[in-house]
């Protein structure tokens, strides 16, 4: 990923296998600034349903509320990034993972701690992220109710508002803030019992240990200094790839949980401020 994120012109191929030359540094940063216009106005959207606890009995009640969510963001977001590049794949379910094929792709998650939102709980948000060729080139994660917008642009660095972002220069695990999440509900048991065996040595090793949905504002919280670390089992495009390429941009590690590159095939992740990422790998890896 770090050779990518230094590229300034890269080679792009649609999902049309149509092979154009686009300038990073021009192109792409006029789309991230139509994109983030796009986020916003979907995130306004979103706030205006926002207030209430909504009332559900069974998991179908549940995914009807979460979807009704989903339809009003997209109904903005999925017109106007198609619009912004018509060639570009889209990726239907924010829960896939994995490689994609070659070309260009809108991964989004139009309303990134869903169930926070319908719990009438603030941590949520909406992202888009455009991924080419597996790598992301750029994304935008906006929280509605604060009005903050997180940027991220290959090469070009990490912002919130406009406003560079870096990783602490936290040295020590032990003076630490760390986090982790839940990838999705009904997870695997044997991912389920790693994730708490994660804590219970993060709760030994670190200063203060925060777990809470979703992935992507704890990774927001790295990019701009204020947690040290984050970590996960399992997980999905939607809510790793905009993270990664914010903590990237702001000068963090990203990697599994081991300590190898990470890619989105991988079964664990890991993003850190330099100064602490080896204790946190060995710390992950007891």
């Amino acid at each position: 990923m770090s050779e990518t994120l230094q590229t300034k012109a890269v080679t792009v191929t649609t999902s049309a296998t149509t092979t154009t030359t686009t300038s990073v540094t021009t192109t792409d940063a006029d789309l991230l600034a139509e994109t983030v216009l796009a986020v916003r106005t979907a995130g306004s959207a979103l706030r205006e349903r926002f207030g209430e606890v909504v009332p559900y009995e069974t998991r179908e009640e549940l995914m009807r509320a979460l979807a009704a969510n989903d339809d009003t963001a997209l109904a903005i977001l999925r017109p106007r990034l198609t619009d912004l590049r018509p060639d570009a794949g889209w990726v239907e379910d924010e829960l896939d993972g994995g490689a994609l094929p070659p070309g260009e792709w809108w991964v989004v998650d139009p309303a990134e701690g869903n169930v926070n939102h319908l719990h009438a709980l603030p941590e949520w948000a909406v992202t888009a992220t455009l991924v080419r060729d597996n790598q992301p080139v750029l994304t935008v994660v906006h929280l509605p109710l604060t009005g903050e917008t997180y940027t991220a642009l290959t090469g070009a660095g990490a912002h919130l508002d406009g406003r560079p972002l870096h990783v602490s220069e936290t040295a020590k695990l032990d003076l630490s803030i760390v986090a982790t999440s839940q990838a999705r509900p009904d997870e695997d048991e044997e991912v389920v019992r790693r994730v708490g065996r994660s804590i219970t040595a993060m709760l030994f090793d670190a200063l203060v240990v925060r777990t809470a949905v979703p992935a992507t504002l704890h990774l927001v919280n790295v990019a701009a200094g204020r947690a040290d670390a984050f970590w996960q089992f399992a997980g999905a495009r939607a809510d790793l790839l905009p993270g990664a390429l914010l903590v990237m941009e702001a000068g963090g590690r990203i990697t599994d949980a081991e300590g190898r590159p990470w890619t989105p095939q991988s079964g664990s992740f890991l993003a850190a401020a330099p100064g602490v990422h080896g204790d946190a790998v060995a710390t992950l890896s007891r």
